[in-house]
């Protein structure tokens, strides 16, 4: 579990003017990962690190001599079109690297290193990303029991939670081609829909499209079959934390789900934000994981005392809706959702252990969703399909326009941040997506 150390200190600043602002995603203390090449230029895609309104491109500061040792070697890992290489190193190099850097880009830091990474810097105003590793295999969780509920009371109002739910980390397999990044615009999805009152089902474009406001974890260091990850070591597993939407169509899944679960109304895109933010920069977020009383505690491979401690983490989570009639007027998108990340009822360390419980083999670059982060009251539900009641109460934007489910054009932002006193503002970026008309 990674430790508060000097990268965390809040009065930390870097000679990096932009990475000093009070509302800086990306200061000093954060130092998330992407990929990204120059937009419009037909370059290779490197790896890259955020710092203020930068990139430090990891390619070109791999070919010069401003890090030394296992901070080079993971330097190079991350130089090229994916991160899977940088992601295989394990936490050791990780954090080499993320100390190297930090001590670069720290204010009153010289010398020929500096000058060096002085020359790697690339504004992110003139980049462009792609997804920042080989998605070899995703797996989309339902941590929130908040979303559970919800859902359940939708369709099982006097049972709305399975008898599952507070014993098992539920999950299913999704699928890893569709995943894009922040930018993503699709066509509404086709599919079967069946109303309720009719003999046989259509084919048809979806009628509820809906969002899923959630966080990817991106696998690091993978288990050979057959070998289960501990909880007292799943965190060494993990190579970070992005921005998510797991974009849905409600009618295709209500027809579709039993008795295997989703298919094609969640295959069709899932996009994620460019920034894979560490669970070392995350350290001072940490809270405890704990259960409401009289729930059932974890069976005790899915228990421990540094996961009670500390394994969730206080990520303040918004949604806003931007709507064509609102682009047109010139006017920003509406909040319609904020929660924190630390209401899940699974964590992260519990996610990666439960799934490798039977032997199954990780590798990276595997991404986790963690499932729809709805919080404890109605405002803070990650999808339309809570906000809204099942479609029967429409939500109100501020041009007057109002939403059960999502329109076409319309375009969907999850912003994700830490902040708290006595400790740096850390940021994960933007997440956009657009719904575009189903093609013909």
């Amino acid at each position: 579990m990674s430790l508060l150390n000097h990268t965390h200190d809040p009065a930390a600043r870097s000679w990096l003017e932009s990475a000093n602002a009070a509302v800086c995603d990306f200061p000093i203390q954060n130092l998330p990962f992407c990929v990204f090449r120059r937009r419009g230029s037909d370059e290779s895609y490197r790896g890259g690190v955020a710092i203020g309104d930068q990139v430090i491109d990891l390619a070109q500061l791999g070919a010069t001599a401003a890090l030394q040792g296992l901070a080079a070697e993971a330097a190079q890992a991350g130089a090229g079109a994916s991160l899977n290489p940088l992601m295989a190193l394990g936490p050791a190099a990780w954090q080499a690297l993320r100390h190297g850097l930090f001590d670069l880009l720290k204010a009153g830091a010289a010398g020929a290193a500096v000058d060096a990474l002085r020359g790697c810097l690339v504004a992110q105003a003139q980049v462009e990303y792609t997804v920042p590793a080989q998605i070899g295999d995703y797996t989309d969780f339902y941590t929130s029991v908040h979303h559970a509920t919800n859902i359940g009371k939708l369709f099982r109002p006097d049972s709305p939670l399975l008898p599952n739910y507070k014993w098992v980390p539920i999950g299913y397999h999704g699928r890893a081609s569709s995943i894009g990044i922040s930018g993503q615009a699709f066509p509404r999805p086709k599919g079967q829909l069946k109303a309720p009152d009719a003999e046989t089902p259509v084919l048809a474009p979806s009628k509820r499209m809906d969002i899923e406001l959630e966080l990817g974890i991106f696998i690091g260091q993978g288990n050979e079959q057959g070998d289960p990850i501990g909880i007292e070591g799943a965190e060494d597993h993990v190579f970070g934390i992005c921005l998510l939407n797991d974009w849905s169509a409600r009618d295709i899944q209500a027809w579709e789900y039993q008795p295997l679960g989703p298919f094609l109304s969640k295959n069709f895109a899932s996009t994620i934000s460019p920034w894979i933010v560490t669970l070392e920069a995350l350290a001072p977020y940490r809270v405890p994981f704990t259960r409401p009383e009289g729930d059932p505690q974890p069976l005790p491979y899915l228990d421990s005392a540094a996961n009670r401690a500390g394994g969730a983490f206080d990520i303040q989570l918004q949604v806003g809706l931007l709507t064509e009639q609102m682009r047109a007027a010139g006017q920003s998108d509406a909040q319609i959702c904020r929660t924190s990340y630390r209401h899940a009822y699974w964590t992260v360390a519990q996610m990666v252990t439960h799934h490798t419980i039977n032997g199954c083999n990780l590798q990276p670059g595997d991404l986790f969703g963690s499932g729809t982060l709805s919080g404890p009251t109605l405002d803070q539900a990650g999808a339309l399909i809570e906000l809204t009641g099942g479609g029967k109460n429409p939500i109100a934007l501020p041009n007057g326009e109002r939403r059960t489910f999502l329109e076409d054009g319309d375009a969907v932002v999850i912003r994700g941040w830490c902040e708290q006193a006595g400790a740096a503002r850390i940021g994960f970026g933007e997440c956009w997506g657009q719904l575009l008309p189903a093609r013909a």
